[in-house]
């Protein structure tokens, strides 16, 4: 019998003590911090640095910036040095690497059939000094407000992507879904926010920056089955 793959997870929009705790008892390899003012989700470096704290060792933290000026990417790094940086805006290669700190870069792909054009491709060229790409679904502003974009557009098994160790398939990812992603493009890890969040009271919509314990451990468990599904 293969080994089994075993897809790393990553939860996002981290605002509370509470949520950080649970996200690492559910098994999440990675907890992100939103640095970016004008999301809901937003903290400050010091509040992120609080938060980053209570991860064990092995558990990544990682910084969520748009658009920062140089001095925001240094005071980040300053507050929680440990953290892979993640630029989700319309940074450079060179804006990105400036700071010299490990970084993932966030593909924004259209939402229309076949990703609308996008070349993947050339972009994975474009940031190859970035640990990983993300892709994200491309809405308006920035972040993929829970949607997700075609996962049959590109070729995952393409070796200029290399899925399965640099890619990171984010957007609209639910405990219901992300089976399906995983199946068919075989990333080396995964990134929820909404898709783990509390419902509001109408029972539909969530409560931006709160997550909810048992969908976090849904989660999880949807990821390790499609890893068994696949091994």
């Amino acid at each position: 019998m293969s080994p089994i793959h075993r897809t790393r997870i990553k939860i996002c929009g981290l605002t509370r003590e509470a949520d950080v705790d649970a996200a690492v008892a559910a098994g999440a390899d990675a907890i992100g911090f939103v640095l970016y003012p004008k999301s809901p989700r937003h903290v400050s470096p010091q509040r992120a640095a609080e938060l980053a704290r209570r991860l064990p060792a092995f558990v990544t933290p990682v910084l969520l910036l748009v658009n920062a000026s140089a001095d925001e990417v240094q005071a980040a790094c300053a507050a929680v040095p440990q953290a892979v940086l993640q630029f989700h805006g319309d940074e450079t290669p060179a804006e990105c690497a400036v700071s010299g700190h490990a970084f993932i870069r966030a593909a924004r792909i259209p939402t229309g059939p076949a990703g609308a054009g996008f070349d993947l491709l050339k972009y994975a060229e474009d940031f190859s000094a970035a640990q990983a790409i993300l892709l994200d679904a491309h809405v308006e502003g920035y972040g993929g407000a829970g949607q997700s974009f075609d996962w049959t557009a590109f070729p995952w098994s393409h070796p200029q992507l290399n899925a399965s160790s640099r890619l990171v398939l984010s957007g609209g990812l639910t405990p219901a879904n992300v089976t399906d992603g995983i199946r068919l493009v075989r990333p080396w890890a995964v990134d929820v926010s909404s898709g783990v969040e509390a419902l509001g009271a109408d029972g539909v919509s969530t409560v931006k920056g709160v997550k909810d314990p048992q969908r976090l451990h849904a989660f999880v468990a949807a990821v390790r089955a499609a890893d068994a599904l696949l091994s």
